[in-house]
């Protein structure tokens, strides 16, 4: 098809750019988990390797990144945050995260490879944005164990120095796995009970928050809705329920934060879940662009804004 041809047809005009989404998608992926490998601070090297190239990139949009630095196992760990300043309601903030670390012996392609390479092209999207309110996007460093639910996680450490400054923190979306899907039956688990209330294929991306958070999920989805048709699902839950508080939202609730996590469903869905297989061959990027175009949507319209355009 002509080039001219294409600007005429918006349909192949937005086809265009979701390929070229997913193009870059599969490429922070690769880097982070094949280029990179396994990331955490037993492989210092890789860790500040992860950390450099989200900088670059980040940077490289136009971003001035901050960087929170802490020691954590006697290793330097940075939290990277960028933001699109707010207008008039600036002071109130709409933050993302994602975690760049992985477990050992995994390279960490979905978990969470997907989830930072969302964070970046989240950040191209909305660089030229004009919301009412702040939207920071923060990349969190040591979220697996022997970290998780701890002092020295990365966003624990974030979460409780935004608390002490009174940042306003409206709602925060915890980006964790979002690249597994499949329209096969069964492919999807659940809990007990809640196969009952969801589908059984594993082709949506769920939302889910604690109980405080509910009316926050809602408006998220309302959100995530109105910039896509992406097939999405949601559960307000209590925190014990297995996996709906393993990742950095919790830092958030415990500092009274409304937060909610965004995911593929982790080992509901995914079996290469914390294995040497979570491999970037397994991802479905377009899918996965679909998503982060949603997600990216969404963010504006909660910060008060239409979404950028890409």
């Amino acid at each position: 098809m002509r080039a001219d041809a294409v600007c005429r047809d918006p349909a192949a005009a937005h086809g265009r750019i979701m390929s070229d989404l997913a193009s870059r998608l599969r490429r922070h992926v690769v880097t982070l988990a094949l280029g990179i490998g396994e990331r955490h601070v037993g492989r210092p090297q890789a860790l500040h390797a992860a950390e450099a190239y989200i900088a670059g990139e980040l940077a490289g949009l136009g971003y001035e990144v901050a960087r929170q630095t802490y020691v954590a196992e006697g290793i330097a760990s940075s939290n990277l945050e960028v933001a699109v300043p707010g207008g008039a309601r600036g002071a109130e903030i709409v933050l993302a995260g994602a975690h760049y670390d992985t477990v050992p012996g995994s390279p960490g392609a979905d978990d969470n490879a997907s989830g930072v390479a969302a964070l970046i092209e989240i950040a191209r999207a909305l660089r030229d944005a004009r919301c009412a309110r702040t939207v920071k996007l923060v990349a969190f460093v040591n979220e697996e164990p022997p970290f998780f639910y701890w002092g020295e996680m990365g966003s624990r450490v974030y979460a409780r120095a935004a608390r002490a400054r009174g940042d306003d923190i409206r709602v925060m979306l915890s980006l964790e796995m979002l690249g597994c899907y499949s329209d096969a039956p069964g492919s999807q688990a659940y809990p007990p009970l809640l196969r009952f209330f969801y589908p059984s294929a594993g082709n949506f991306i769920g939302f889910v928050s604690n109980l405080r958070s509910q009316r926050a999920l809602r408006e998220v989805v309302r959100a995530f809705r109105s910039a896509s048709d992406f097939p999405a699902e949601s559960l307000a839950s209590p925190a014990l329920v297995p996996g709906v508080s393993w990742s950095d939202q919790l830092s958030f609730w415990r500092e009274g934060y409304r937060a909610v996590m965004v995911t593929d469903t982790a080992f509901y869905r995914y079996p290469h879940y914390h294995r040497a297989t979570d491999t970037p061959e397994k991802l479905d990027y377009a899918r996965m662009a679909r998503v982060v175009e949603g997600l990216a949507g969404a963010l504006a319209m909660l910060a008060g804004n239409e979404p950028a355009a890409w």
